[in-house]
């Protein structure tokens, strides 16, 4: 498989910090990785909201991980949790960056790593009478919570960080002459999709789009992409369809 994405101009929508291994991983294979993050990822603004939190953190029966990032910013401001609190989250790279922080059980879900797919778990179909924090950026789906609330939970939501629409230049972009983009959520690909003109629209939709899930490809379906493909989860997802997809980059 070595240098089986060779010259191919892959571009990479993730905020920077969480795009730096798969940039590697990129190269290592052949390929030029492009970073253009659509998103800026920081620290909630109400940090005395997240450490108050923090304090009561014993009274919660669970705590749900929306992603990465809320487990990043999330943990800072817990530190060790005790371990009769139950933990989950939503998929795999956030189970594992829960592991990293010393969580030796996390309830995730092994397949359609998505809000319904944790609904579906036994751990969260009995929850009558718990309390239960769901961790996350500003804002977002409200399935979860409105689920866990009809099956009788106290749901409350904690926002971990911020996110803001960075500020970029898509003329260097088309300047780059990509041959494939990936984007990872809709806030993201709704964001490119604003900041591109007609042209923009016109060049850019004809390139394959790598998305992890079939609702941000409906979303791009929607906007008219022609060439959308669903990977699987996490950097290995995406980099296993970039692989397969990459014979057929120059027809």
């Amino acid at each position: 498989m070595a240098a089986s994405l060779s010259g191919l101009n892959i571009v990479i929508t993730r905020p920077r910090e969480q795009a730096l291994e798969l940039t590697q991983r990129i190269r290592q294979q052949g390929g030029n990785a492009l970073l253009f993050p659509l998103l800026d990822i920081t620290a909630a603004h109400d940090q005395v909201a997240l450490h108050a939190f923090a304090h009561q953190v014993t009274t919660y029966d669970l705590l749900i991980f929306i992603s990465p990032n809320a487990v990043k910013y999330g943990m800072a401001a817990l530190g060790q949790l005790s371990p009769s609190i139950k933990v989950a989250s939503v998929g795999q790279s956030s189970a594992q960056a829960l592991r990293d922080a010393g969580i030796t059980h996390v309830i995730a879900p092994t397949e359609r790593f998505d809000s319904e797919s944790l609904l579906g778990l036994p751990e969260l179909t009995q929850v009558t009478g718990q309390r239960i924090a769901i961790l996350r950026g500003d804002g977002g789906r409200e399935l979860l919570g409105d689920s866990l609330t009809a099956r009788g939970a106290r749901v409350e939501y904690v926002t971990c960080y911020q996110r803001s629409k960075s500020q970029l230049d898509v003329t260097a972009l088309q300047a780059a002459q990509p041959d494939a983009l990936s984007v990872t959520s809709s806030e993201a690909l709704t964001h490119l999709w604003q900041m591109l003109d007609n042209n923009d629209k016109a060049r850019l939709s004809t390139l394959p789009l790598f998305v992890p899930h079939p609702r941000i490809a409906a979303l791009a379906h929607t906007q008219g992409w022609q060439k959308i493909f669903t990977t699987a989860s996490g950097d290995d997802g995406l980099l296993a369809a970039l692989v397969a997809w990459s014979p057929t980059a120059r027809n």
